[in-house]
């Protein structure tokens, strides 16, 4: 009797550590508490990236990928800014991971200028620059010594003035490019008078101007469209287009965070791009 009842102990404690070794073997950690990512032994970690923007289009067009980054575990916090100077110096100082407003140039002249080290992460989207009537409605119709107003940041500028060159408006010094000033003017016929304003302010200031030539994204802000409402737009296969090309901005050896990385696949997908044709309707065109 004692023998049979050691016997039957001894099976219900093997069957008890085989049935405990089972469960710890095929029940997964709670989530966040050391499961494995890839299949490679890493840990996947949530992680929240903030990213600067301007209002239209750029911010609008960062929210089409908020979804599919947070499947990757990524949070995407948006900040709105409505100037040309602050993202990268927020970007510079680390309060941002990386910002989305402005183009190649500006970027590269603003490296210059600052001092900062920002880098091109790559091209989402170009935004032709357009002549828009103020109280001129027509290039043809404009008088001697009417009023155009161009943006007053270094690129911009430039850029308004070979769109005005391009239509015959002005002449430049032969060698001004993408650095000109109104002072590399040296034809002017009908003796315009160049008026420098704050980009996002020329819109504003349509009614006291006969035209301007104003930034894509600030004309968007205004519901202007450079396809339907221009009086001339920049050529999408011009050496200005290629030098504008908006980019994701992030401080040099930020490049490969695998965070950044996926922020720019998922802006560079297919849904982004018709996203971009169906909303803009050819005043924000994807280059990817």
């Amino acid at each position: 009797m004692k023998k049979k009842l050691f016997a039957t102990l001894i099976a219900l404690v093997l069957a008890f550590g085989l049935l405990a070794g089972c469960s710890g073997k095929d029940n997964p950690a709670p989530a966040g508490e050391g499961n494995e990512g890839d299949g490679a032994g890493e840990k996947t970690q949530a992680v929240t990236i903030k990213v600067g923007a301007t209002p239209t289009p750029h911010a609008e067009v960062l929210g089409q990928v908020v979804d599919r980054l947070k499947e990757e575990g990524i949070t995407l916090e948006i900040q709105e800014f409505t100037d040309y100077v602050l993202p990268n110096t927020a970007l510079d100082g680390g309060e941002l991971d990386a910002n989305f407003f402005q183009h190649i140039t500006y970027l590269e002249n603003f490296n210059k200028e600052k001092g900062t080290k920002l880098a091109n992460l790559g091209p989402i989207h170009y935004e032709p620059f357009g002549i828009y009537p103020g109280k001129t409605k027509s290039l043809d119709k404009l008088a001697e010594g009417a009023k155009v107003a161009v943006p007053n940041d270094p690129t911009n500028e430039a850029r308004a003035l070979l769109l005005l060159e391009e239509n015959g408006l002005i002449k430049l010094k032969a060698d001004a490019g993408l650095n000109a000033t109104k002072n590399d003017i040296v034809e002017n016929p009908k003796k315009l008078d160049i008026v420098e304003i704050e980009a996002a302010q020329l819109p504003r200031t349509l009614q006291d101007v006969d035209i301007s030539a104003i930034n894509g994204n600030y004309a968007l802000e205004a519901g202007l469209n450079a396809s339907a409402d221009a009086l001339a737009i920049e050529k999408s296969d011009s050496a200005t287009a290629k030098a504008y090309v908006n980019v994701i901005a992030v401080k040099e050896g930020d490049e490969n965070r695998p965070e950044l990385k996926a922020l720019l696949a998922a802006l560079q997908s297919p849904e982004v791009k018709k996203y971009i044709e169906e909303t803009y309707q050819g005043s924000v065109v994807a280059v990817f």
